[in-house]
């Protein structure tokens, strides 16, 4: 299939920016945000019962226009200055006016001096001001309110100024989180969708404890126009209808009362609506797939989480409110429909139209955890520990869902015995939707999924089945952590995903130990230390307040970085089993309820506490509640060590400081005992320095033993020779996640400035003789960077040197690897890392294997199957090299999804305009390629030098519509932003970059996302300028 019309074919135009960064190194054109009111709202004072705290990002614009009184705690005022577009001057001549500020211009020879008269009017005109400004703000004691000053202040407290409702009465309710006043006990839902009109109507009717005395009701609702209202108290007999207000700025309705409801009472709202079903990827959305006889299937599915339960039903749409739920969902003829709950009966309605009603959920259950599917999927079922486990997948598609049952009926019956507390539904459906943003949503009882993560074929490769295997575990997990114990607001999001990241890479290694999932978690450790050594980071317990600050903690500092500081925890207890205990104690004593990070220190503690005198939540608050992580540097002498520890804080801004400590558990080995468990030694830093003694005089010393800190050490000059003599003499001598973990090190504090890069040059020679993955990856994925900012950089003779150097360095590890299947997970990693780069780097023998491969892919007309870990690198190949069309046409007719995917890879990997910007427009269009592939497909197209300016102007030219498909400060949204500019390194690029995030206001300027943009090529920019000397003459 030729996707162009050779008639009428769009010229390709090179990007603006291609020509704009080689001619101008100039500060970008930006505009004055204090001169647009509209990027100032003005907000009512309110009263001191209602202030609530007022999110950092919010004071940005305040502080930014004259305080500058960041502390070291702050963002970088440089940095968010810069973001906001102010005092910046406008350096480029072709934009200014003939009266512009910067011309000289003569004097006016009409000037002449001003008359007795004027200046007795003026002088006159001035007392007039001064005496009103006095007598307005500088009498004593006096409050304004909207009615003037009638009290003082001790006696009166001032007004709130409430929001204008759409109706144009005064809304009740002035801040984002909604009141406490009013408990929801329970849902019962009615869900009538059409998916002929992509519409739906729904009634709500709500059980409600009135917890104090109140005159109004408010809760959520986004989008769904309601049709009638009705409120009772239970016992007073019938309902009474009332009038809905609406505040569409927070996402709020309210309902108000000329009487107090009294604390006590029950009460039930009911609220009928119509509302459109939602084209996105969150609510209650549309989604539709195409089988093999071209036939168009359209189906309904939620994603709630979260901030969009409120999109689909009116409802207290924060986690705290849990409440159960009664559902009720219409459908036709040839559909079926799932949620939370089993199905308890079906009625016939008229219209050949059927009701389904499920069982009222037994548990209490948060409202982004609800979900419901219209579709026609067909399931697979099995029996586990009295929990009935399905696997729902389009018809077409379920001999690939075997697999995802096996490991999910594992994994449930590990998770059982392991927290020592059963699933507590009766059934847990995992369903594969085709068209899903997310990896995963672990809503309770009804997981969803997107395809690709949770269907393989029987002849999927092992490591395709670890990427489904950890999604599911990741998934299940959450059943426990997030479903029966919650977090209490998106502050602490990380008890649930970071307990579920924890949690999938240890079910995963009991239970499914030949996946090698020890590699993949080493892994995202070392990549969660990228985003928070940046000064724009944010604390794992962070305040939150709006809904972009509530999309942004969905990043690695809560999965990863949460993940990774449970390891360092129970590996710093004493006892196999004392970690275990004391989150079976968590889940136990907070069943059903919401919690704090402090109850889960403090259930740690408990438990601590019958053996030994450690105080978790002391330990730990220094990991939560601050952003970023330890550099630890070592100071060797005889056998005493000095250890000293700062904020590793990677910043272009030398200003900048930090006084943060943390309570680090720093683990070591030596040359006299160094891979064995019990070699360990521990010792705790809690000051700025400490001294450990040694038993005696040993070469050297590695710390954080197989990288289960969350922290980085500095070895000094002489440390760092040791070590790479040691290395060289017989790499066997440390672990292979301590050899990782150096090669980490060592290019995290090249990329601070503390190491030259001669001195990585010289750790990086040992790897010759490396023969582990772990290793090996980490090392081609830092050089990888390197080069990849080298070629977008245009230092191509220099780029050209590099190549050279990692080719040699790989030489006999590249042509020892053989291109048919292996079963071993660890070794699909490297040889797919190192065939990836080698035919990157256009390596002869590597090319050619890949053609020919892709060659006798295409003859045997999908019968020869190529092993799973080198599809990546032949699919690539292939499209770079003149079979782009050939591998379009494979991908639209590709039924195994994983395979699909890698194609859409290759095929975004190409170096041709035309088919690079192709590519970019399908996939927003979403037809042959679907946009929830977005992302990937311009993070991919990104890493080539043809394509990466093509995409950076396709983000800028296109934003409105992807910010309508993906959510401000979404992680799809933070991706694209990180893809597109991570590899800029120039003056000019970083002027481009802050100037259009500036012009967006609250379209996005303020996301975290662009303000580590930012950062990163400032860093890039300022390690360029350090090190390309030293490049010049190392390679």
């Amino acid at each position: 299939m030729d996707p162009f019309d050779s008639h009428n074919a769009e010229r390709v135009n090179l990007p603006r920016n291609m020509i704009e960064n080689s001619m101008f190194e100039e500060e970008p054109d930006v505009v004055d945000l204090a001169k647009d009111s509209a990027s100032f709202p003005t907000f009512p004072a309110l009263d001191p019962d209602d202030i609530v705290y007022e999110p950092r990002s919010s004071r940005l614009l305040v502080r930014g226009l004259g305080e500058n009184d960041l502390d070291d705690e702050e963002e970088d005022c440089e940095s968010s200055a810069r973001l906001l577009g102010m005092s910046f001057m406008n350096r480029s001549s072709a934009h200014r006016t003939a009266a512009s500020a910067y011309t000289r211009h003569s004097p006016s020879s009409s000037c002449s001096r001003p008359s007795a008269r004027t200046m007795v009017v003026c002088v006159l005109f001035l007392v007039i001001v001064v005496s009103m400004t006095m007598v307005l703000y500088l009498l004593p004691g006096c409050t304004f309110t909207k009615t003037g000053c009638p009290k003082q202040n001790k006696t009166s407290p001032s007004e709130p100024v409430y929001p204008i409702s759409t109706n144009g009465e005064v809304f009740p309710w002035a801040q984002l989180r909604l009141p406490q006043s009013v408990r929801p006990l329970g849902y019962d839902l009615t869900l009538n969708p059409d998916l002929g009109t992509m519409t739906f109507t729904g009634s709500t009717v709500i059980t409600m404890f009135i917890r104090h005395n109140t005159k109004h009701i408010v809760l959520h609702s986004v989008n769904l126009n309601i049709t009638k209202a009705t409120f009772k108290q239970l016992g007073d007999g019938e309902a009474s209808p009332v009038t809905v207000l609406e505040y569409k700025p927070n996402q709020q309705i309210a309902v108000k009362f000329t009487e107090e409801l009294k604390a006590g009472q029950k009460c039930v709202l009911t609220l009928d609506y119509e509302a459109e079903l939602s084209h996105t990827y969150d609510g209650f959305y549309n989604s539709s797939y195409t089988d093999k006889e071209g036939d168009t299937t359209v189906l309904a599915a939620t994603q709630f989480e979260p901030l969009s339960a409120r999109k689909a039903f009116p409802c207290f749409d924060e986690p705290s409110f849990k409440a159960t739920f009664l559902i009720k969902i219409s459908r036709k003829e040839g559909y079926m429909t799932l949620s939370n709950m089993p199905k308890a009966k079906t009625t016939n309605l008229s219209n050949s139209l059927f009701l389904d009603e499920f069982e009222k959920t037994t548990v209490n259950m948060s409202t982004y955890l609800v979900a419901f599917i219209v579709a026609n999927f067909t399931p697979v079922t099995k029996n586990v520990s009295n929990t009935l486990l399905s696997v729902y997948a389009v018809p077409e598609k379920k001999e690939h869902t075997d697999y995802a049952l096996d490991a999910a009926s594992k994994l449930l019956d590990f998770y059982n015995t392991f927290f020592d507390i059963d699933y507590p539904l009766k059934k847990l459906d995992l369903v594969a939707i085709p068209d899903f943003l997310a990896g995963a949503m672990e809503n309770w009882g009804l997981i969803t999924f997107r395809e690709t993560s949770l269907l393989v074929g029987s002849q999927s490769s092992a490591l395709e089945k670890q990427v489904v295997a950890s999604v599911v575990a990741h998934e299940l997990a959450h059943q426990w952590f997030g479903n029966l114990v919650t977090m209490n607001w998106w502050n602490d999001l990380w008890l649930n995903e970071g307990f579920a990241t924890y949690m999938q890479y240890t079910s995963i290694q009991n239970v499914l130990p030949h996946l090698d999932i020890e590699n993949l978690f080493l892994d995202v450790r070392l990549r969660a230390m990228e985003k928070d050594a940046l000064n724009s980071s944010h604390a794992v317990s962070t305040e939150v307040n709006t809904p972009e600050q509530v999309e942004e903690m969905f990043d690695s500092v809560s999965y990863e970085k949460g993940a990774s500081i449970l390891l360092m925890l129970n590996a710093s207890l004493p006892g196999e089993q004392q970690f275990t205990k004391g989150i079976i104690q968590y889940l136990k004593q907070f069943s059903g309820l919401n919690t704090y990070t402090s109850d889960l220190w403090n259930s740690l503690t408990q438990v601590e506490l019958s053996t030994q005198l450690q105080n978790v939540s002391e330990m730990m608050n220094s990991w939560t509640s601050q952003k970023g992580f330890p550099l630890v540097t070592v100071s060797h002498k005889g056998d005493e060590v000095t250890l000293t520890q700062e904020h590793f804080l990677l910043t272009s801004d030398n200003n900048t400081r930090s006084s943060s400590l943390w309570n680090i558990p720093v683990s070591y080995v030596n040359d006299t005992c160094n891979l064995a468990p019990e070699c360990r030694q521990i010792f705790t830093l809690k000051t700025k320095s400490g001294t450990l003694k040694l038993p005696g005089n040993v070469k050297w010393l590695k710390m954080n033993y197989k990288n289960t800190g969350f922290y980085i050490v500095d070895y000094g000059k002489d440390g760092w020779a040791e070590l790479c003599d040691a290395l060289t003499n017989d790499y066997k001598v440390l672990t292979s996640e301590d050899r990782t973990s150096l090669i980490h090190n060592i290019f995290a504090l090249s990329r601070l400035g503390r190491v030259t890069f001669q001195q990585v040059h010289l750790l990086l020679k040992y790897l010759s003789n490396e023969t582990e993955t772990t290793p090996i990856t980490e090392a081609l994925l830092q050089l990888n960077a390197l080069y990849r900012l080298l070629d977008k950089r245009h230092e191509l003779e220099l780029g050209a040197r590099l190549k050279v150097y990692m080719l040699l360095l790989f030489k006999s590890l590249v042509g020892s690897q053989k291109w048919d299947e292996i079963e071993s997970v660890s070794k699909q990693e490297l040889r797919s890392a190192l065939l990836e780069t080698a035919c990157r780097l256009q390596e002869e023998s590597c090319i050619k294997q890949a053609k020919d491969i892709f060659k006798n892919y295409v003859a045997s007309n999908g019968t020869l199957r190529i092993p799973g870990d080198l599809q990546q690198v032949v699919f690539n190949v292939a499209a770079q090299s003149g079979d782009w069309t050939t591998l379009l046409d494979l991908y639209a007719d590709a039924s195994y999804d994983s395979e699909k995917r890698k194609m859409l890879k290759g095929l975004a990997s190409t170096q041709d305009p035309h088919h690079i910007v192709w590519i970019l427009k399908e996939g927003l269009r979403g037809k042959i390629v679907q946009t929830q592939e977005m992302p990937l497909v311009i993070d991919t197209v990104c890493k080539g030098f043809a394509g990466y300016l093509f995409a950076w102007d396709f983000i800028q030219e296109n934003w409105d519509r992807l910010i309508e498909k993906f959510p401000v400060g979404s992680f799809a949204i933070q991706r694209i932003v990180k893809s597109a500019t991570s590899q800029f390194s120039t003056k000019a690029q970083l002027a481009q970059v802050q100037s259009f995030f500036s012009s967006l206001k609250e379209r996005g300027s303020s996301m975290r996302s662009v303000q580590e943009a930012v950062e990163t090529i400032k860093l890039n920019q300022r390690w360029m300028d350090t090190n390309l000397a030293w490049l010049r003459k190392l390679l």
